[in-house]
């Protein structure tokens, strides 16, 4: 498999989700997913922007959060297997990334792993089983 690297998924740090949250509809994006548990997520035409808790991300890509910008932005795509992550993060690795935590199962019923670019930026690699991709190759969140 050769890795394509495409922008799915933008994942903000955030203080308080819900003032977050706010913020974001009043400036016009449609929350989605509004059952989810400690993130928000929104249409952002074609990209979707998450809002998840700034300590708890630093956290999940095993980053300190006290140092300054640690886990407050995380730019993240989606690939359609478990397998196809460790790949991804595979390809992170020998092209010069960082691996930040290999993949592993998450509790909402993914598989997930970070790494970071030359420069430190963070990125996810997620299967995500509940957000199928459409024909496209563009993430379908459910309403």
């Amino acid at each position: 498999m050769t890795v394509s690297l495409r922008l799915h998924l933008v994942t903000l740090g955030v203080e308080d989700i819900e003032r977050a949250a706010r913020f974001y509809e009043t400036l016009g994006m449609k929350r989605r997913v509004r059952n989810a548990n400690g993130v928000a997520f929104f249409d952002a035409g074609g990209t979707i922007v998450s809002l998840y808790g700034r300590d708890d991300l630093a956290r999940d890509a095993g980053l300190d959060s006290t140092a300054a910008g640690s886990g407050s932005l995380t730019l993240a795509f989606n690939v359609d297997s478990e397998s196809a992550v460790d790949e991804a993060l595979d390809a992170a690795a020998k092209a010069g990334g960082k691996i930040l935590k290999p993949g592993y199962r998450v509790f909402w019923g993914g598989y997930i792993g970070y790494f970071a670019d030359p420069d430190g930026h963070v990125w996810e690699v997620a299967h995500n089983p509940q957000f199928p991709f459409d024909e496209h190759g563009r993430l379908a969140l459910p309403e």
